[in-house]
């Protein structure tokens, strides 16, 4: 039950009139009063209705009903019960205030308006409000010439989206590169400098212009639905991924297998190709832990038989066979599906029959040619169709396969005098992948309860984290082109809470032969990015098996970095999974002050303690890198110590690309790399980079086991805390350790210290308050110090005597 409270008259006077009349909204709009109904706030005006609805204390929602109007409801974004939201009601002469903690509305009664202040602080106002013209309804807001804009779902247009009209139509790209105004997640949210985002939870066709007639105006257009806004606040970047998917949703914590390294192409067209590769990846000692199987799995070639989803048993003779050979060796198997049920396939009959199928304005299946044949398109809508198409997963599932990849999914091609159950292929097109994902992750969640899926999607909606959807940045050339604008892709999903967008690896589209550099450095960057994941036409093999030598070493290093920094890695998704945390995020994000660093996507943060700078082009040398400030980095593969706050030049080599570690920071590591189907800290590194900058420091190690569904919730986890404490001789670390219910199960951890920026070699180590009895290994070229200790308990008390 939610709590509010009472109407409160104002006992001082409130100064809200500054900067409330620099914009007038809709000269036809007058203020008429207001009423309460439980969590909403009814605001009438003389055109229709306003509700005003807290949903946390940094987050209210605004929707706007015209009068004399039935609008359809085409939000998809929020699938949540409220919280309990305290919140004050200030009704003056002029002014009505609503407020809950420091997210502020202020209506201005005549001339009426509607402002948003983040306390004091004033983020934007409605310019002329809701507004129909012809068609298409529309919303525009005022904001102030210093901010930058963030937002629009995946595209590459550069990090400030500012001065784009942005097109709201999941589209695929093929063969991108430096410039993509359209692409297959096209989310309606735009965020600003000032550290708001407005979500408009609208899955209908549109526009979203963030100021591009350059007058300081945002505007949202739409086809259909309701004109239905979320305004989130944040103290700080970190706090507004955190209020925004306590909003939209939370990312389910994947399997652990999903972090590690995939085999994947265009395609594999038989049972023995696919035993083949993965038995490569076995004889060249590369760990993989998924193989993903392309179209060929239903059908000899490309064309005619999209929509069969069942085994061509010629080329895959005994799949069960072969997919519990593919889990005795580790490996997961992933199958690709997609929406279109041809009229050539297998299905096509039991689908009309069924009626799955989106249809046309009598009622029949609506069918139209594109690439794969004369089609239909199930309407995942649709209960019985969500029913029918889940029906088909479960029975992989049950086959043992691990996970779903769904293509196509934005729809690649949606006509607009297509039906869906709910509406128009144009009113709901937005949300088909998102509605795709929910429907198989709802599947698992009734029958395989315990499992964690893997759901692989092309396309999808603001808030499609929620139900486990891993996106991808669709089909990017094969090219330096390419492979450039990945971070920026990366780091703009985040922002908007679609954590684990990442690029099929050395690039899909193109490319008559294979460049060897490009592939390794895309490779490379790979392991900072959220799946590893290699992928791209036949014709230039995509997993480094295939390779040559050379290339093939240079990538095996930067596959089994992977693997070594997967409890790094796992723990960083944990936080993601409580908190909304981007895996990657922008350099402003720990120097919001520094506004240079607001379109900065040179280098980015890997979690709390790494920075990346992928090497974008061929023949580099030298790379320039911004460092910021308040701590000290350390090159991460050679040691060498640079201080904050300022623009460094590296040599670069072809053996990596350019990382570094943030002082004061810790990062747990395995000594080797293995399969996740392996994977224990029983014994594992724990590196600590010390800096006199950074007096305290404090890192959570999470671990389960890797595969059961909500363990966190059910108790089945181990936390790791450390907490260091640096003074001018001696550094403090206290190791805490907190399971749930499995207190009588604790497992001895060895943990290896490894102390980066020792100077001199330390004097000595004091465990529980006893000298630490092993030696101490101090390298006076890299200056680390190096021990190990046993965590039996649940404390671990460390001086270390500089």
């Amino acid at each position: 039950m939610r709590k509010f409270t009472k109407n409160i008259l104002l006992i001082t006077v409130i100064t809200v009139s500054i900067a409330l009349n620099t914009y007038s909204q809709n000269s036809k709009r007058s203020y008429i009063g207001y009423h309460q109904n439980v969590g909403d706030i009814i605001i009438e005006v003389t055109d229709g209705e306003y509700t005003i609805t807290p949903h946390s204390k940094k987050a209210f929602q605004i929707s706007f009903n015209p009068k004399n109007s039935i609008l359809k409801n085409y939000s998809f974004a929020v699938d949540k019960k409220l919280e309990n939201v305290y919140f004050k009601i200030y009704d003056k002469t002029d002014v009505l205030k609503i407020e809950s903690h420091s997210l502020k509305v202020i209506i201005n009664k005549d001339p009426f308006n509607i402002s948003f202040y983040k306390n004091a602080k004033l983020l934007f106002t409605e310019n002329e409000g809701y507004s129909k013209t012809g068609s298409l309804q529309l919303i525009d807001f005022k904001i102030d010439d210093t901010e930058v804009l963030y937002g629009g779902g995946a595209r590459v247009l550069g990090m400030n989206r500012r001065g784009n009209n942005l097109e709201m139509y999941n589209r695929a790209h093929y063969g991108y590169e430096t410039h993509s105004e359209l692409m297959n997640f096209t989310l309606p949210i735009f965020i600003s400098s000032k550290q708001y985002m407005v979500l408009f939870d609208n899955a209908s066709v549109g526009t979203l212009d963030l100021d591009s007639k350059k007058n300081n105006t945002v505007e949202y257009r739409t086809v259909s639905g309701t004109i239905n806004y979320y305004v989130v606040i944040g103290n700080n970047w970190f706090d507004l991924a955190d209020q925004y998917t306590a909003l939209t949703g939370r990312q389910p914590l994947p399997p652990r297998w999903a972090f590690g390294n995939f085999s994947s192409r265009f395609g594999y067209h038989s049972q023995n190709e696919v035993l083949n590769t993965v038995n490569k990846f076995i004889e060249d000692d590369i760990p993989v832990d998924a193989v993903i199987i392309d179209i060929y799995w239903f059908g000899k070639g490309m064309f005619d038989t999209m929509g069969n989803m069942d085994w061509y048993r010629d080329s895959f003779p005994n799949p069960e066979k072969m997919i519990n050979q593919l889990t005795q060796k580790g490996v997961k198997t992933i199958l690709v599906t997609e929406p279109f049920v041809l009229t050539t396939s297998d299905r096509w009959q039991n689908a009309v029959d069924e009626k799955v199928l989106a249809t046309d304005s009598t009622g029949e299946p609506y069918t139209y040619d594109f690439y794969f044949g004369n089609t239909g398109l199930i309407d995942v809508f649709k209960p019985e169709a969500k029913e029918w198409f889940w029906d088909i997963y479960k029975g992989l599932a049950n086959q043992g396969i691990s996970g779903i990849w769904g293509d196509l999914g934005e729809p690649e091609v949606h006509p607009t005098g297509l039906q869906h159950v709910n509406g128009s292929a144009d009113e709901v097109h937005n949300a088909y992948g998102h509605e795709w994902a929910k429907m198989i992750f709802n599947g698992y969640k009734k029958d395989f309860p315990t499992q964690r899926p893997f759901i692989l999607m092309r396309a999808g909606f603001a808030g499609s984290q929620q139900y486990g959807m891993i996106p991808w940045s669709g089909d990017v050339a094969r090219s330096w082109g390419g492979l450039t604008s990945q971070p920026e892709i990366a780091l703009q999903m985040g922002m908007q809470g679609l954590a684990y967008m990442h690029s099929d690896l050395g690039g899909f589209a193109d490319g008559v032969t294979i460049d060897n550099e490009l592939y390794i450095r895309w490779l490379q960057y790979g392991v900072f990015q959220p799946i590893y994941r290699p992928h791209a036409q036949e014709h230039i093999p995509s997993e480094p098996v295939f390779q040559n030598e050379t290339t093939k070493a240079n990538v095996k290093k930067s596959i089994e970095l992977r693997y070594k920094l997967l409890p790094y890695i796992y723990s960083m998704a944990f936080e993601n999974n409580q908190t909304g945390k981007p895996l990657m995020y922008p350099l402003f994000y720990i120097e919001p002050e520094n506004s240079d660093l607001l379109t900065y996507d040179a280098a980015y943060m890997w979690g709390d303690a790494l920075l990346v700078s992928p090497i974008k082009a061929a023949g580099i040398e030298k790379q320039k890198i911004y460092l910021p400030k308040g701590n000290g980095w350390t090159d991460y593969y050679t040691n060498k110590q640079y201080n904050g706050g300022q623009d460094i030049k590296v040599d670069v080599t072809i053996d990596n690309i350019p990382v570094f570690a943030k002082g004061g920071e810790f990062i747990p590591s395995h000594t080797e790399a293995t399969q996740t189907k392996n994977y224990s800290i029983e014994s594992f590194e724990m590196h600590f980079y010390a800096d006199k900058k950074v007096p305290r420091s404090d890192y959570t190690l999470y671990n389960d086991d890797g595969l059961t569904n909500n363990s966190f919730k059910k108790g089945m986890f181990e936390l790791i805390h450390f907490n260091a404490k640096n003074s001018e001789k001696i550094l403090f670390i206290d190791v805490t350790r907190k399971t749930g219910k499995r207190k009588n199960k604790l497992v001895e951890n060895q943990i290896t210290f490894i102390i980066h920026n020792i100077i001199k070699k330390p004097k000595k180590v004091i465990v529980n308050g006893e000298k630490h009895p092993e030696k101490i290994i101090y390298d006076e070229i890299s200056k680390t110090a190096k021990f190990t200790t046993n965590l039996r308990n649940y404390t671990k008390k460390i001086e270390f005597y500089y």
